[in-house]
Order: C-alpha cells, then structure tokens, then sequence
C-alpha cells in the first residue's frame, strides 16, 4: 500500500498565500523586484496594476519606487508573455520569461503580421519588415525614448497602411506601426520606458535594447514553472496550464523536470507542491489587503475555491473573467474597493468577516489612500461591485 499523502488544508494554504505573496505585513518585501518575484509577476495590461501590485506588497516606499524600478534601475521590466498578456517581471527572471513564453509568442506575432502583408497584396514582405524595424530601432538611436506618434513620424515605412479583410464585409484599413512596435517589443529589441503623464497612463515612450540572454526554451520552462509551484502550490497541472498559456505537453515537461511532491487538500483532491515542500505553514499574522484588478493573488489559479467563495464572484469580475479590486483578510478574499471620482476609497464586505477585520480593512484603506497621494485610479477592466461603489 502507498503511503498517504501529506494534507495542505485551506488554511495553510492561506497561510502560504499571506507569506509568500508578501502580502502579511511581517512578510512585505524591501525591493520591487522581490515583490514581482513573490508571485512570479505582476500584471501589467493596465498601467496602474504594477504600481498597485507592488505597494501591497512591499515593506516602504510610494510610486517612485516602482518608477525607480522599471526606468532607472530596470531591476522590472514589462514583457508580452503569459497567457499572451502583459507582465512586468524583475530582470533576474526576464530571461527565462523570455524563453519560455515571449519567444512564442513573438514568432507567432510576426507570422501573422507576413500574412497580413501578403495578403495586401501591395509588396510588402520579409525584407520590407526587416527594413522597418531597423529604421525604427534606429529612429530610437538618435532621438532617445519616443512614442508610437513619434516614432512613426520619424519613420515613414511606419506610416504605411494596409487593408485587413480586404473584399470581405469586415474590410478595414490600417495602420502597421502598432504591430511593428509590437512585434520589436517581443522580440526584446524595444521596452517600455517612462509614459506620457503619470504613473496610471499607458501611453508608454519606448527605448532600444539588447535581447535578453538566450536559455533553452526546456530549461526556461522547468525554471518557471518551479518558481510557480513555489509561490501558488499546491496548485494543479490545470492551473499552471492555464496561468502560463503553455500547451498541455509542455506543461507536463516542465513539471516533469521540476519534480513535484503531491499533497492532498480538504476538498478530498490531490495537488501539486515544489519538492520537499509539503510541511506546515505558520500562521502569520492577521492581515489586510487591498488588491487592484488583476493582481496576481487573485489570477494566480485556475480553481480559486480556497480563498473566494463562488457566490462573490460575479460581483469581482468582468465577463471575460478579469478580477477587479478585492479586499482580502488572512487570505481570503472578502470584498471588493473602488476609489470615488474624489480620491476617496470606498470599500464594500461580501461577508462577515467579524470587526477585526473590518477595522484592519479600514486602517489598510487609510494607507493606501496616503499612498496615493490623491491620484485618481480607474480600473481597465470595471467589475459589477467597482461600478457600483462609485456610483
């Protein structure tokens, strides 16, 4: 007869989530990278989720921290990676991000944008690309960071338009400097460096760059996939498939090379933890949160029974499955927060979590609002319980 195997119970996984996610105050990290790499990565589809992301989990420091990080130190760079979604990762990993997922992603990206070429029909091919993209990297060059306008009015090959659909009932006509500028961001030629206007725009200037070091796409994987299971298990192959887009081959390949021990949960299934790594987890401290849209904590899993209650979900998410802003205690995801039109932070219990928590909820309320210092942060991405907080 097998042994039986260690249970982790939802508990302990709270625990694990308030610990490793840097989210328990005792836990909080000292750098932004750190921050990113509790949880592998931060969103990055909306501007302000890094920023936002980043506070909950770091010990100090206000928005010029996270700024310091992605344009002066470049200690966190933004890649197209993951679920083909924005990411912002610290430059210690990015390669390995690079590897596993953007290499993929760009080559996709560029057969794609050939197809539209030729289907044009105006000549545009391979050799015209190359020739744009390298004007681009060279308008970067002489002119220092730039903005998609800037660029493309230094570039006259990036104000070439093409027709999309063309004889069909969609037929449309646009332009190419959006897909070049993308396809030289995935490709790791170009990054994202300081917007036009604060910290919540995404009207990014971009910058020239050296591609990140080349890794064998395998190891990348293994390597992510090993830093995942260190911060979201236990956690299934389905919830690794579905946080990183990776087919279910290359999934079970990494997890292969990884190693991981199984573990049983309280709701009778198995899951999946990093080797060796099947102990308890102290309690740690009580703990507030209040996290923006798409934060990792409540993106990091597939099946997120353990620490939200199905019956809260349709007021926290969008119909295409993004999370808004969530108030969590010790873990558990409790309500939801919005920021009224002036600056006022306004938040919302899906429960009774006792007066504890509402009195944590409220303090952490009070720090973020100080943190942000009067800047105004709308959502990308507007939930049922957002949209009516603000109202």
């Amino acid at each position: 007869m097998s042994p039986r195997l260690p249970l982790i119970s939802t508990a302990e996984r709270r625990h694990r989530l308030g610990r490793r996610h840097r989210l328990a105050p005792s836990a909080r990290a000292a750098t932004v990278p750190q921050a990113a790499d509790a949880v592998v990565g931060l969103h990055a589809t909306d501007a302000a989720t890094v920023f936002l992301s980043a506070r909950a989990r770091l010990a100090e420091g206000g928005p010029e921290a996270v700024e310091r990080a992605l344009y002066e130190d470049i200690g966190l760079v933004r890649l197209l990676s993951m679920r083909n979604t924005l990411f912002a990762v610290s430059a210690e990993l990015a390669p390995y991000v690079d590897a596993s997922t953007a290499r993929a992603i760009a080559a996709k990206e560029r057969r794609a944008l050939l197809k539209h070429l030729d289907k044009d029909g105006r000549g545009l091919d391979a050799t015209w690309l190359a020739a744009a993209e390298s004007a681009a990297l060279d308008a970067l060059d002489t002119c220092g960071p730039s903005t998609g306008i800037q660029l493309s009015a230094a570039v006259p090959a990036l104000r070439q338009k093409i027709t999309l659909g063309r004889g069909t009932r969609s037929e449309a006509q646009t332009g190419v400097a959006t897909r070049v500028i993308r396809l030289l961001a995935a490709d790791g030629r170009i990054r994202r460096d300081r917007p036009l206007g604060s910290w919540t725009s995404s009207r990014y200037r971009w910058v020239h760059t050296e591609p990140w070091p080349a890794v064998a796409a395998a190891q990348a994987r293994a390597e992510i996939a090993r830093r995942w299971l260190r911060a979201y298990g236990p956690a299934t192959e389905a919830d690794l498939k579905w946080w990183t887009g990776w087919s279910l081959t290359d999934v079970r390949t990494a997890l292969a090379a990884v190693g991981p021990d199984h573990v049983r949960l309280d709701d009778g299934g198995t899951a999946l933890v990093s080797p060796g790594d099947t102990g308890p987890e102290p309690a740690p401290e009580p703990w507030a949160a209040l996290l923006p849209g798409l934060d990792p904590s409540g993106m990091g899993w597939a099946d997120r029974a353990f620490h939200l209650d199905p019956a809260h979900r349709p007021a926290l998410f969008d119909r295409a499955g993004n999370i808004g802003p969530t108030v969590w205690w010790n873990g558990e995801i409790v309500g939801g927060w919005a920021q009224r039109a002036g600056g006022e932070i306004v938040w919302r219990l899906l429960g009774s979590p006792g007066r504890e928590a509402e009195a944590a909820v409220t303090a952490e309320a009070s720090r973020l609002a100080d943190w942000l210092g009067g800047v105004r942060v709308t959502p990308r991405f507007r939930t049922p319980l957002e949209r009516e907080l603000v109202s």
